[in-house]
């Protein structure tokens, strides 16, 4: 375009607003028949991005594609000069394309780094690519440092820095050892956003000589470590548990930037014993649902996307059971600009007017600048060019040959857009691009679209014929859509034909016939049945089909939705299916699919196969549709119906549902009219005006309802006058100076006729003045303009059609449009009735000026400064309070004592707030003080105590000094006599003294102003513990005195471990450790001011948690319930009222003894004795029985017999215990193994080795035993001798009574 190119100055905002559409309207059509020999500016259609970083190994190629006609050719620019690229024989410009190849093999890459730009330039302007940056990727080495071993205690945190080099772009970083292992992460040990490694606390494993720190470069795929760093965990002084604190970041609060449509991520390091868990949450809101991701065991926060809404503070919670500690990360939100609308390619006729707009959006808000053909707007066209209004250019009156690109850069801080619009001016005659003769085939009811796609400049005007004659108009049944395509809303046959659509602007005139062939749906009229067929017989489902004669038909079946199995006794024929000699298997649900090209239609009925019975099961189903429709009486406004019901299918008819269509206004649609009970077969319908109507029947049974009939003859109802108005009727207003008036239109089944419109009607209300009155059509509002600003109108709306109008209407109230307040309240007055409260009053607004609906007042009010500050506090936040209705006064809470405020008020109607009334400064008196900012105590003596706290944040006043109360707190948490001190402002530490030593004592300290004493700050302090007072007496040569306790055979002492209070000697005496029969017992002397003591055991090697007994107020306790034969670690702990250990002993180890073999003593068992006494009773018969058999037989004297033949192995009878002697093998009479005397041998007959002889299980009495003081075992052994089973020797006597009494045991 050539810049002395004229604008004639074109028509101002209506003239825009007409002609606008046709801008947005008109596209180069894609079309290559249309396109041959039309001609396009350039157009950007490929670019490199605006960020190019190159691997210097590589090729550099930067794109550049374009298209236009003629096709572009192609320039470059580096860092804003010409860049020559045919003297460059490393570059290559490919053909036809501007797209450049670098060949940078054996050069310095170096050379071409700088920032590109592409111009692509024909006859009819230039367009150009965004700079394009290259840069080379690049690994440096990382920088020599010395890395110093590092000795850390257990427990402590620690931070292993990184600090990898500045690569482009940044590398990946990640922490292993010289084998290429990774250091594992968990919740203690995390890598941060910056590659520190960060340990919240150490331990002992965390012991290495080469921690290795690699940073991995994308581009130049290459890795750099740094130095190994060497750590050694130390545990001679560990640290112990301890609140959580945050590592990174540092402080109580920090700031974070980001850009809208980035990355956030935010991460919060926290470090303690135990290891803290760390939580996150916005104040005042909710983390995005869906963009919010959590990593590094919940340390790092990341939301994807951010938008402008997810500015705000996040706060990161690190807890463990000790505490938590927060951190506020205060996130803003900016955006490099983007687009909301990029300018579009014009294509304007001659004389035409058009708009580009180029509308975006950031913060910083974005600077516009226009560019035309790759120029400066103003030295493109110097004075006379087109009129350019921020981010829109009017172009007015456009003359052939000034076709150009303009281009758009909107550009801020953070980055730009640049966006390439071209304008070409062309006449050309119209176009019609839908093939000619194009036939459309439609299913009636269905909507229809004939399409008439046309291209020519200026936009042509498209008008469509039907049959050569009939001028179609924008009404229904017809729409014409804005690009030209006809739609018929319900095609009937009637809407078969030839249409015509012609396209015309005034360089010429072009038209194109189709075809329109509307065809009758596919239904089924007999739809298949439900069937119960008895097992070997023939199932017959009938299908048949009406369809337009014109299409062809297809009829398929499906079985449960798939297809029929492959068997010969499935039979299909044209209407129906038949299945011989039916299985269990055929039962089912049997579907018939009929389908043409345009539609389908589908009907099922389900398959019951049951054995054969001699009594048919009676089967209900829903009714047959009623038949034979016939209309009668016919008058205007009603009509009979009558029909012939069908089947009731074995179950009553309940009642007939009637139902219409209105052919006129809702084709298709059935909606229903009324019920009549089963016994009729009449109803006298009524009607209404302007309907076409169709009736049908559906009968009703306790199945279900029927089919619907076949419908009626078409009745058609005169037209009349409209029976109502419209409803809803409103009256608001927008925009000051109008009056916009709505309602709800009638339906096209109210109208009542055609030609329906609506009679709007208003007037000032109180006000003497005649109706204003304007009818509209085909519309639900009307707006009024030029109204006064805010005043009621009386509104009625009316309907009428062709035949009349409707009833009188309605008068509804409404108001004209507001307006922003034109005064502010005055006399505003400020009344402080205490340090922390003001009242506002003013004199209310004026009606007049409210020029609206009075909503409220607003209170603006801000702390300006204290009164003793001399200059004003920045960004003090105003503060605003809102009261609805006519207010004329406010109190405004919860104000700073001692200070200096602003205040003004508005008034607030629907449109918005009024100008402020003046600034009115009001004072507010000296209050008390806040509490001290903080009291902690120090020095912990013996008699002393040294205090040290903080001035108030908040001194709301002269500050005139501190008053400290105290007193002592004993064993029972009761306050002893308080003591009260005064100290001057200036003082902040003090030392007393004449303190009980081993004593708690509570403080109390308030600060004071004129006014008088703030809220206290409270601390707890202990003195130190006195061991004079407290270590046990010693008795010569004899050690510390112990507690009374039941002798026990295992003592130990415990060396108590340092107390965890202020303290001169051990708090813990002497511990003492026995076992009784319930278990083992602890004793302990306790010398501190701790009440809650605890005996805490567990399993010796066990990993399971520590179990305790509470033993407030003793100094001994039995652990019961222990394992038999199981180790138990035991300690006593006194703990503080938040469960926390104060003092506790070392671990000793009790073994709890195994239980004895506890088995009754039968022979002290009454029924035992009386079975004994029989037996020796039988026996002594039977020895009287055998001596007298004996001396009647004559024969030789038993005791003759047995002193000449006696066996060595016999023992004689124990006169002493009254035992029977056993038979005994000679090797059992040694010592060695002779049972001990009483002893009772196992069951199984073998005798205990030497080895379990000490064990209580293995005696049969086991008594109550007990150790002596030195260790021993005290006893009884108690039992009977058993005959040793090993030996088979075999005794003539009788076996002993005992013993056969102990093989049932």
């Amino acid at each position: 375009m050539d810049k002395k190119q004229k604008w004639a100055p074109g028509l101002e905002g209506v003239l825009l607003i007409l002609l606008s559409h046709m801008a947005a309207g008109l596209e180069v059509p894609l079309d290559p028949k249309v396109l041959e020999g039309l001609p396009q500016p350039p157009t950007i259609t490929l670019q490199s991005p605006k960020d190019y970083i190159f691997d210097p190994r590589d090729k550099i190629v930067i794109q550049c594609e374009a298209k236009g006609n003629p096709h572009p050719s192609f320039s470059w620019t580096r860092n804003g000069t010409n860049f020559d690229v045919e003297t460059d024989s490393k570059v290559v410009m490919k053909p036809y394309s501007g797209t450049l190849e670098i060949d940078i093999s054996g050069e310095k890459a170096e050379a071409y780094e700088g920032t590109y730009q592409c111009t692509a330039s024909n006859e009819h302007g230039k367009a150009l690519t965004n700079n394009i940056v290259i840069r080379q990727s690049r690994s440096p080495l990382w920088s020599k440092e010395k890395n110093e071993a590092i000795q850390v205690q257990k427990g402590s945190p620690l931070v292993l820095h990184c600090r990898p080099p500045a690569g482009l772009p940044p590398p990946v970083i990640f922490w292993m050892d010289h084998n290429f292992q990774r250091v594992p992460l968990d919740n203690r040990v995390t890598q941060a956003l910056n590659g520190d490694l960060y340990f919240s606390n150490v331990l002992p494993e965390d012991t290495r000589s080469n921690y290795i720190c690699y940073a991995r470069f994308y581009h130049t795929q290459t890795i750099q470590q740094k130095d190994p760093i060497s750590v050694t965990v130390l545990t001679n002084n560990p640290k112990g548990e301890r609140r959580p604190g945050f590592m990174w970041p540092v402080g109580e609060m920090s700031t974070k930037m980001v850009l809208r449509g980035e990355t956030l991520e935010l991460e919060c390091i926290a470090e303690g014993l135990p290891t803290p868990e760390v939580m996150w949450q916005k104040d005042g809101g909710r983390l995005p649902s869906g963009r919010t991701s959590f990593h590094e065991f919940k340390k790092t926060l990341t939301i994807i996307d951010v938008n402008e809404d997810d500015a705000g503070d996040y706060r990161c919670t690190a807890t463990n059971k000790l505490g938590s500690v927060h951190h506020i990360i205060k996130v803003t939100v900016k955006a490099a600009p983007f687009w909301i609308s990029a300018p579009r390619n014009l294509i304007l006729a001659p004389n035409e007017t058009g708009i580009l707009t180029c509308r975006v959006n950031g913060n910083p808000k974005p600077k516009i600048n226009w560019f035309v053909n790759g120029r400066s707007f103003k030295d493109f066209y110097e004075d006379n060019g087109p009129k350019v209004e921020e981010d829109t250019i009017i172009l007015s009156n456009v003359q052939s040959g000034s076709s150009a690109v303009f281009q758009c850069n909107a550009s801020n801080e953070f980055g730009y857009l640049l966006a390439n619009a071209f304008v070409s001016v062309l006449a050309e005659p119209p176009r019609i691009l839908t093939p000619a003769n194009k036939v459309y085939l439609v299913i009636m009811n269905n909507p229809a679209l004939l399409h008439c796609a046309s291209f020519g400049s200026p936009i042509p005007a498209i008008t469509w014929f039907k049959d050569g004659q009939t001028n179609i108009k924008n009404s229904d049944p017809y729409v014409i859509h804005e690009n030209g395509t006809l739609e018929i809303n319900m095609a009937q046959p009637m809407h078969s034909g030839k249409y015509t659509c012609t396209a015309t602007n005034n360089l010429g005139f072009k038209e194109n016939h189709v075809f329109l062939e509307v065809k009758e749906p596919t239904r089924i009229l007999t739809q298949p049945k439900y069937r119960v067929v008895q097992r070997g017989m023939s199932a017959l489902f009938e299908c048949k089909v009406k369809h337009d004669s014109s299409l062809i038909i297809n009829i398929s079946w499906l079985k449960d939705n798939g297809e029929l199995p492959d068997d010969q006794r499935f039979e299909v024929d044209d209407e129906s299916l038949t299945i011989r000699d039916v299985t269990e298997e055929d039962a089912g649900t049997y579907t018939c699919i009929t389908n043409t090209i345009l539609d389908q239609d589908s009907a099922s009925a389900m398959l019951t196969v049951v054995e054969a019975t001699p009594t048919p099961t009676i089967v209900l189903e829903k009714p047959d549709p009623p038949t034979d429709l016939e209309l009668t009486d016919q008058m205007e406004r009603s009509v009979r119906l009558t029909w012939i019901p069908g089947d009731e299918n074995n179950s009553p008819i309940q009642n007939f549902l009637i139902e219409y269509m209105d052919m006129l206004h809702q084709p298709g649609v059935w909606v229903n009219l009324t019920e009549v009970p089963g016994t009729s077969t009449t109803a006298q319908l009524q009607l209404s005006p302007y309907v076409y109507y169709m009736f049908r029947v559906r009968a009703q049974n306790d199945v279900g309802y029927s089919d619907p009939s076949i419908p009626s003859a078409q009745y058609r109802t005169n037209p009349s006058a409209p029976d109502e108005n419209p409803t809803n009727v409103k009256g608001v207003g927008t925009e000051p100076g109008n009056l916009v008036i709505s309602w709800k239109p009638l339906t096209g089944f109210q109208s009542n006729g055609p030609g329906l419109e609506y009679k709007v009607m208003w007037r000032q209300k109180d006000v003497e003045d005649d109706w204003t009155s304007m009818n509209v059509g085909n519309n639900s509002q009307l707006t009024v303009t030029q109204t006064p600003t805010y005043v009621p109108y009386e509104i009625k709306v009316q309907a009428f059609n062709d035949y009349g109008n409707g009833p009188e209407p309605a008068v509804v109230t409404g108001f004209s449009g507001e307006d922003l307040p034109l005064s502010p309240p005055d006399g505003v007055k400020v009344t402080v009735p205490n340090s922390t409260l003001a009242e506002v009053q003013w004199d209310p607004v004026s009606n007049p000026s409210i020029r609206g609906e009075l909503k409220g007042y607003r209170v603006y009010y801000r702390r300006v400064r204290g009164q003793h500050d001399s200059q004003e506090e920045a960004e003090q936040q105003e503060q605003v309070l809102t009261f609805s209705g006519n207010r004329t006064e406010a109190m405004l809470p919860d104000l700073q004592p001692y200070s200096v405020y602003n205040v003004f008020v508005t008034v607030v109607n629907n449109k918005g707030e009024g100008p402020p009334s003046p600034n009115k400064t009001f004072e507010t008196p000296e209050g008390v003080p806040g509490p001290p900012s903080f009291l902690n105590t120090m020095d912990h003596g013996l008699d002393t105590l040294t205090l040290k706290w903080g001035p108030p944040l908040s001194n709301n006043g002269h500050l005139t000094g501190y008053t400290l109360i105290y007193h002592p707190v004993n064993t029972t948490n009761e306050l002893g006599p308080a003591k009260k001190k005064f100290f001057p402002a200036n003082v902040t530490t003090i030392t007393l003294d004449s303190l009980n030593a081993s004593m708690l004592y509570k403080f109390y300290l308030n600060a004071e102003t004129r006014k008088g004493p703030g809220p206290n700050i409270t601390k707890e302090a202990y003195t130190a513990i006195d061991t004079a007072l407290i270590q046990p007496p010693v008795q010569p040569g004899k050690g510390p005195t112990e507690s009374p306790h039941l002798s026990s055979p295992v003592t130990q002492s415990l060396h108590p471990p340092l107390p965890k209070v202020p303290s001169v000697g051990p708090v813990f005496g002497t511990v003492n450790t026995s076992v009784s029969e319930e278990g083992p017992v602890i004793s302990w002397e306790y010398f501190g001011h701790q009440k809650r003591l605890f005996v805490e055991y567990v399993v010796e090697n066990s990993e399971d948690e520590w179990k305790r007994e509470s033993v407030n107020g003793t100094h001994s306790h039995t652990i019961k319930g222990l394992k038999p034969g199981t180790s138990y670690w035991v300690r006593v702990v006194a703990r503080d009222g938040a469960d926390l250990a104060v003092h506790e002993t070392t671990n000793v180890l009790v073994t709890v003894p195994a239980v004895p073999n506890r088995q009754v003593d039968i022979a002290t068992q009454g029924w035992f004795i009386g079975l004994m006494c029989a037996i020796a009773l039988l026996i002594l018969v039977l020895l009287i029985v055998c001596f007298i058999k004996r001396n009647k037989g004559g024969k030789y004297p038993v005791k003759e017999k047995e002193d000449a033949h006696q066996d060595p192995e016999i023992q004689p009878m124990k006169e002493d215990d009254g035992t029977f002697g056993e038979y005994r093998s000679m090797e059992s009479d040694t010592e060695d193994h002779k049972p001990l005397k009483g002893s009772r041998t196992p069951s199984n007959g073998t005798v205990r080795r030497d080895e379990s002889d000490d064990s209580l299980v293995d005696y049969g009495e086991g008594g109550d035993g007990q150790f002596n003081e030195d260790g021993s075992f005290i006893g009884q052994y108690s039992g009977k001798k058993e005959k040793d089973t090993h030996e088979g020797n075999e005794s003539s006597e009788a076996p002993s009574p005992v013993n056969a009494m102990n093989s049932f045991v």
